[in-house]
């Protein structure tokens, strides 16, 4: 600690405390994941400069406006995230297995080590999974729910997109140069102060989360008013559907959370930094203010997970129940209940805290309110099932495999609103597995049955049915073996965050824990299998209608995937299920007497270019590189303000290439009519 005390205070004028110490090559675990991400990186890098796809890339992707392709980008780069998280899950589960002794360091990973992977885990399944895949789904279907031709800020919506790539590119940087920090997810001070934390791993934290968390505040900004100012004619907000209402109420969280949590890690930046006090108990700090901040922010961002994932199975059920939504003005009235009452049940998260009865009976009473109207929901989905005729394809899987598994978190959320009972379990395994029942089984359940669902849509072919269901099973399976052992070892007491432990009781129920992990890790291997057994399969899962589920909302209106202007002419909206309306009038395919020119933004460099000069003056904060963080900043500012001189920035396409393109579509259509009814013509006329 010394030597980075020294570091610390007399960097070097020109690399900072950036040393060859700083790359831990001593490492076997850290050097064998480095070799191979290079391995992999400089493949995918041959790969395209070999078969000459720079240039598409860059036109068609990178520097890409079209909120349908960010969103794709958004949902892969969670997907990547998303095998890092869970492998830092498994590193974990492994090592609590194997280290059951009363000597300190038992199993395979040193105990810094481990502190760093359990805060890596958290931080990256929240901020770089959950919320980039969420964000990639309302970036795919809001604006194409609504009839919008793009959301109201292109430009903003492409910068907001490379500030969270900034953002997983620091966090995984800090794997290889430096460290990352061992205080958990949320950084509280004093541990990550300078003086318990005084090399770089959380200024990786600051600084990965300050980028991408700008990036979301746009991106809430982005969408608030896309969707309060860019819906179709006719679309008033009792007729929007029930995704874009809860996309809605999320983007209002964000808006109102996020600033929060950057004022939060602005202050504690300082702390580091210039040596102010906000979170010390020097010179009139205050700790709990930070937990206070902290969690003001941070059970918002809770709901702002798992709002959308609600919104999700509201269009899931209506779909596959064939029938319209059950009681959907009060599950409208539900979502702005909860997304009120979540700015006043933080204080839940330390009701050990001391704040006195009257505080923790306020707040214990408000977090047992905000259960009802999540209930609400659960009854509007189960009746709109009930007596409809289910089609239990992959998307309605992953409904019920929700109802089953949510259910279970929000009771248990229940015991923990208890303060007494709170008392007990707050720093135990039931916490942790609570959180988990409620973020798998209802977050991420959730982007699971959206993104099966709206896969066709984004991409013009459906995800395969069969591997899809079998994902479902494995992954419910497996969250039960991981997590149910975690609410009896809560129990038996057994707290958070050990890197070994001397009971051995507590090893059967961990040995359970680590098979449910194994069964979630062959679950994610089926999904990317998934994945690449329905692009070689494409053809014969082409979606040639735009309508693969007989859906119900106006996304389904356009082809699979959507043209680039996504509606050649905008809808007028009679109902609140427009398309169903359309088809059971007649009204649905119906060729437009004429077309007009339409108005669409041009791609833009300055997104990619603007987050890589915030890439450079991050990574140069947290070595304390001052010339390069200046270099950095000057960059991004210079950069805007080319951008903003800019006068092309749009353009109209011509009739002529929407009718080319709208004929092209119903040609598809009309051979896909004919060769169905042929089919059916052949079964007919076959001998019995």
């Amino acid at each position: 600690m010394a030597n980075n005390a020294t570091i610390i205070t007399d960097p070097d004028p020109i690399f900072g405390r950036l040393t060859l110490d700083s790359i831990p090559y001593h490492d076997p675990i850290i050097l064998t994941t480095f070799l191979v991400a290079v391995m992999v990186g400089v493949g995918v890098v041959g790969a395209i400069l070999y078969y000459g796809k720079l240039k598409y890339l860059w036109d068609e992707w990178l520097t890409s406006v079209d909120h349908k392709k960010i969103g794709i980008m958004y949902i892969i780069a969670a997907f990547i995230m998303l095998i890092r998280g869970f492998s830092d899950a498994l590193l974990m589960r492994t090592q609590q297995v194997m280290a059951v002794s009363e000597v300190e360091g038992l199993g395979y990973l040193p105990p810094e080590h481990y502190d760093q992977i359990f805060t890596a885990h958290g931080v990256i399944m929240i901020f770089f999974v959950a919320m980039p895949l969420i964000v990639g789904l309302m970036n795919i279907v809001v604006p194409l729910q609504i009839g919008a031709r793009d959301v109201a800020f292109p430009f903003l919506n492409s910068l907001s997109f490379w500030l969270f790539v900034v953002g997983t590119l620091l966090i995984n940087a800090s794997l290889y140069i430096g460290e990352f920090a061992s205080t958990g997810w949320l950084a509280y001070p004093p541990l990550s102060g300078l003086e318990y934390s005084p090399w770089v791993g959380v200024d990786y934290w600051l600084w990965a989360l300050q980028i991408s968390g700008i990036g979301t505040l746009l991106s809430g900004v982005n969408f608030f008013v896309t969707i309060i100012r860019m819906r179709a004619p006719g679309m008033t907000l009792m007729k929007m559907p029930v995704f874009t209402w809860t996309s809605l109420c999320a983007n209002v969280l964000i808006i109102l959370a996020f600033p929060i949590l950057t004022v939060t890690i602005t202050l504690l930046t300082l702390d580091r930094y210039i040596g102010t006090h906000f979170f010390t108990n020097d010179f009139g700090g205050n700790q709990m203010m930070y937990v206070n901040l902290i969690w003001a922010w941070g059970h918002p961002e809770v709901y702002i997970l798992i709002l959308p994932a609600f919104g999700v199975f509201s269009e899931v059920t209506a779909t596959f129940s064939r029938k319209r939504l059950f009681g959907y003005t009060s599950l409208v009235w539900a979502t702005a209940c909860i997304m009120f009452l979540s700015f006043i049940v933080w204080l839940h998260h330390f009701f050990t805290m001391g704040a006195g009865a009257n505080v923790n009976a306020f707040f214990g009473i408000a977090t047992m309110v905000i259960s009802i109207p999540t209930g609400v929901k659960i009854f509007n989905w189960l009746f709109t099932m009930y007596k409809g005729r289910v089609v239990y394809d992959s998307p309605m899987w992953w409904t019920v495999a929700f109802l089953l598994v949510f259910t279970i978190g929000g009771m248990t959320g229940v015991m923990l609103a208890i303060p007494a009972a709170n008392f007990v379990l707050h720093n135990s395994l039931f916490l942790v597995a609570h959180f988990h029942n409620v973020i798998i089984g209802g977050a991420l359940f959730g982007y699971f049955a959206g993104l099966t669902y709206w896969f066709p849509k984004a991409t013009g072919f459906k995800l395969d049915e069969t591997l899809g269901k079998w994902a479902c099973a494995l992954w419910t399976v497996g969250f039960f073996f991981a997590f149910m052992p975690l609410y009896a070892l809560g129990f038996m007491g057994m707290t958070r965050r050990l890197s070994y432990y001397d009971n051995p009781a507590w090893n059967t129920w961990l040995l359970i824990a680590g098979a449910g992990a194994l069964i979630i890790l062959s679950a994610i291997c089926v999904q990317l299998y998934q994945i690449f057994a329905s692009i070689r399969d494409r053809k014969q899962n082409r979606d040639v209608t735009g309508d693969p589920w007989n859906a119900r909302t106006l996304e389904w209106m356009t082809a699979s995937p959507p043209p680039f202007y996504n509606f050649a002419v905008l809808p007028t909206v009679h109902d609140r299920d427009e398309f169903h309306y359309q088809k059971e009038n007649g009204l649905a395919y119906q060729i437009p007497e004429r077309y007009k020119k339409i108005h669409m933004p041009k791609n833009t460099w300055a997104g990619i270019v603007i987050a890589g000069f915030s890439l450079i003056m991050g990574f140069a904060m947290v070595w304390h590189i001052w010339w390069m963080a200046i270099v950095g900043a000057v960059g991004m500012l210079v950069s805007y303000i080319v951008y903003t001189f800019e006068r092309n920035k749009d353009y109209f396409v011509p009739v002529e290439t929407v009718e080319k393109i709208e004929n092209k579509r119903y040609e598809r259509m009309q051979k896909q009519t004919n060769k169905d009814a042929f089919d059916n013509d052949e079964i007919t006329a076959m001998p019995a």
